[in-house]
């Protein structure tokens, strides 16, 4: 059955477009007769692009998208206003592609009944588990509004955790990026040009020298293609084994063993891990669930290891900080401070605790790691030209010595 576009209008006035499957172009005039106020223009889908579909293919919703979402709900729940008026409005004002359409489709669930959470789970590039979870805690215990603003703060702090992650691997791959460019550009130009100065004079080019020559004569040559795409290959290979459970296993393990970047990986993994279970359990999620939710949400498969031996445990009476200590991944003082939380009663408090000073401990270890960062690749950078200055000059040395 072939597939027509209808261009529709409702009562509001406002234009849109639906697929339907028919017959004919007036049976799906037929099916959408009464649902809208205005039948439109009909054309078949055929091979037609359909910019908006692309739009929303190629859009992503970010974690910055979800707090501002979750903060804006929130305020319209506290203040009274109805679910689907909420997401009426929100939908209106929404300027991601992705994330209108998922809410558009709420919004049509939850008018004919269905719950806020089930609808949401329908859209997993949108709204994943950790999030659904708190909702339909929040919509099982009637505290939607409150559970809304706790997730928006979670969110907010996991995004502000990443943003200083990646603020301190961009200094290092900008400089690296510009080292590289300054090495190819004087290695595949500049020495050409004195090599050919050389030969005319016929100098007696020093071993550094020659080298450099080779080199050049090799990057400005087909054979350069030869490493580039081992490179390639190589990366590619990688990034298909990390894909694997093994491979993830292994590769995050390796991660955490890497000096000055492996530290900050614990402290980051810690950090989320203890925020977002915080977060779960005192929204009223079932501290099981909650252990579920959290591998997925961890970034590091060994961590996220150590949590799922953890979660067995639990279930056969176990505590969460002894089963925790067991697998010797997370750091003493968090186990310790979950000790006390478990044996107070009050985990949750606790766990948030130790996500405030693991995220401040982040934050300095990014701080060090930069300043750290800055005068080595300085010297590398500087290095490196003087290198290739230095094998410019040496035959030039030996030149002004024939010529005296």
């Amino acid at each position: 059955m072939p597939t027509f576009i209808v261009e529709v209008k409702d009562s509001s006035g406002k234009l849109t477009k639906e697929k339907v499957d028919a017959n004919s172009p007036e049976q799906a005039r037929s099916f959408l007769r009464g649902r809208y106020e205005t039948i439109g223009r009909v054309r078949p889908a055929g091979f037609n692009v359909d910019l908006s579909e692309i739009e929303v293919y190629l859009s992503k919703v970010t974690v910055k998208d979800k707090a501002v979402f979750s903060r804006q709900l929130a305020v319209m729940v506290n203040a009274g206003v109805a679910i689907v008026r909420a997401l009426g409005v929100l939908y209106e004002h929404c300027g991601n592609p992705k994330l209108k359409r998922a809410l558009k489709g709420i919004s049509a669930d939850v008018q004919q009944g269905g719950n806020l959470s089930d609808s949401m789970a329908k859209y997993p590039e949108c709204f994943d588990r950790l999030y659904v979870s708190m909702v339909e805690a929040g919509e099982t215990g009637g505290v939607l509004d409150e559970v809304l603003n706790r997730l928006s703060k979670l969110l907010e702090d996991m995004a502000r955790l990443n943003n200083q992650i990646k603020s301190a691997m961009t200094y290092p791959v900008a400089v690296g990026l510009f080292a590289v460019a300054v090495f190819f550009g004087m290695t595949v130009f500049l020495i050409p040009i004195f090599a050919k100065i050389f030969e005319d004079l016929g100098a007696e080019l020093p071993a550094l020298t020659a080298f450099m020559v080779w080199l050049s004569g090799i990057m400005r040559s087909p054979k350069i293609l030869i490493p580039i795409v081992f490179i390639v290959a190589v990366v590619f290979l990688v990034r298909q084994y990390y894909k694997t459970p093994m491979g993830r296993l292994q590769i995050d393990g390796l991660l955490l063993k890497i000096p000055l970047f492996g530290p900050l990986n614990e402290k980051s993994a810690v950090a989320r891990f203890c925020r977002v279970f915080g977060t779960l359990t005192r929204s009223g999620v079932p501290i099981l669930n909650c252990l579920d939710i959290v591998t997925e949400t961890i970034g590091n498969q060994v961590i996220a290891q150590a949590v799922g031996v953890a979660k067995a445990e639990i279930q056969q009476g176990g505590m969460l900080s002894v089963a925790l200590d067991r697998k010797k991944v997370f750091p003493a003082m968090a186990i310790q401070m979950m000790t006390i939380g478990e044996e107070t009663g009050e985990l949750d408090s606790m766990m948030m605790k130790v996500a405030d000073f693991y995220e401040d401990e982040v934050e300095q270890a990014i701080k060090a790691l930069t300043s750290l960062i800055e005068p080595i690749m300085m010297i590398g950078i500087a290095t490196l030209v003087g290198t290739i200055l230095m094998s410019m000059y040496l035959p030039m040395f030996s030149i002004f010595d024939q010529i005296a």
